[in-house]
């Protein structure tokens, strides 16, 4: 705020001469036309001059400085009505004054008349309406750099939302997951058997490398996702065994030019796990089909709903959020009475 103050300071500094000079050279211009045969330094000439210098800085005051004072109490995009009344109220009064007090002061100290025999209509009229018409454009200017400003402000906050949200959805990953895998390790380690530990371990590794290297990207190639969904399906079918059944078509030599959210398919497959009975007599069916023609991936699991688990729906709402954010193609989810199924767009480039 001090270092803001300083700044204005310093610029005010470096503006009076500027306008003082400015107002000088149009006082000398408005005298050299209405005193054409006055001799330069006559008392005619200088009158004119000082007459029109004082009407010229008197209206540059009034009319230059109070608006922010105005600003602080109406804004143009909060109160633009009130904003504009008030700014023309102001401009007019405080105009009519200078002209009243320029004039008064010069018909009664230099011309030594009364004020009766001022010319009113003349004096008041065609200033006042070059004050209101001036007014207008400066206002008008002003109404639109504050409008302006006040959109590319909002798109850029806007913009910042939007990415802060791209990727707090980006990054949120089950918590349970990494306990649930950490648990099925310990017994693969309990039942003295490396070989399949250890296919855990970099299958575990693999899934996490993921997640890290796709932190940063808005979506992955096809074939990149579904291999990673074969590693998340390992650990997962290490852990409930027969309990899980899943069929993945595969989507042939253009998955490399279909793309997705990374993680999208791997949501609706812990979705249908978390939200899903499931046993080794009874197991859960999931199946993930490809359209390439129709660019769909479609994700169907038997419903089989557990009964202490409820559905917030976050995990739905987050993946549509993250597809608002790449492609008007919604996510479409439907229900029936065995199967709960989610319809994703395949993305291509460009």
């Amino acid at each position: 705020m001090k270092q803001s103050s300083q700044t204005s300071y310093q610029r005010s500094k470096v503006a009076w001469p500027i306008m003082l000079g400015a107002m000088s050279l149009l006082a000398l211009g408005i005298s050299f036309d209405s005193c054409q045969d006055c001799p330069i330094l006559s008392a005619d000439f200088l009158a004119s001059f000082g007459y029109s210098f004082c009407y010229a800085v008197g209206l540059w005051l009034v009319n230059g400085y109070p608006p922010a004072w105005i600003d602080q109490h109406a804004s143009w995009t909060r109160q633009p009505l009130m904003r504009f009344a008030w700014s023309i109220s102001y401009a007019l009064v405080a105009s009519f004054l200078v002209i009243f007090l320029v004039s008064a002061a010069f018909q009664l100290f230099y011309y030594h008349q009364i004020l009766r025999d001022l010319p009113w209509q003349r004096i008041f009229f065609l200033p006042l309406l070059f004050v209101a018409i001036i007014s207008l454009f400066l206002h008008s200017r002003s109404f639109l750099l504050g409008w302006r400003d006040a959109a590319i402000q909002t798109e850029r906050l806007e913009k910042e939302s939007a990415v802060a949200r791209l990727d707090s959805l980006r990054r949120q990953v089950d918590p349970h997951f990494l306990f649930n895998s950490l648990n099925a390790l310990t017994v693969l380690v309990e039942e003295n058997d490396p070989a399949r530990a250890t296919r855990f371990i970099r299958q575990l590794a693999k899934v996490y490398r993921y997640v890290l290297d796709s932190q940063e990207r808005e979506v992955v190639s096809l074939g990149e996702e579904l291999a990673f969904v074969e590693s998340y399906l390992h650990l997962q079918r290490t852990r409930l065994g027969e309990g899980i059944q899943v069929e993945i078509q595969q989507p042939g030599a253009n998955a490399d030019t279909l793309l997705v959210p990374p993680l999208a398919v791997q949501l609706l497959l812990e979705n249908a796990l978390k939200h899903n009975a499931t046993s080794q007599r009874n197991p859960l069916h999931i199946t993930v089909a490809i359209d390439t023609t129709a660019r769909e991936l479609r994700v169907a699991n038997t419903l089989r709903p557990r009964v202490a688990s409820e559905s917030t729906g976050l995990g739905l709402r987050n993946l549509q959020a993250r597809y608002g954010f790449l492609t008007d193609q919604p996510v479409r989810i439907e229900r029936t009475a065995t199967e709960f199924i989610v319809v994703l767009p395949l993305l291509m480039l460009g």
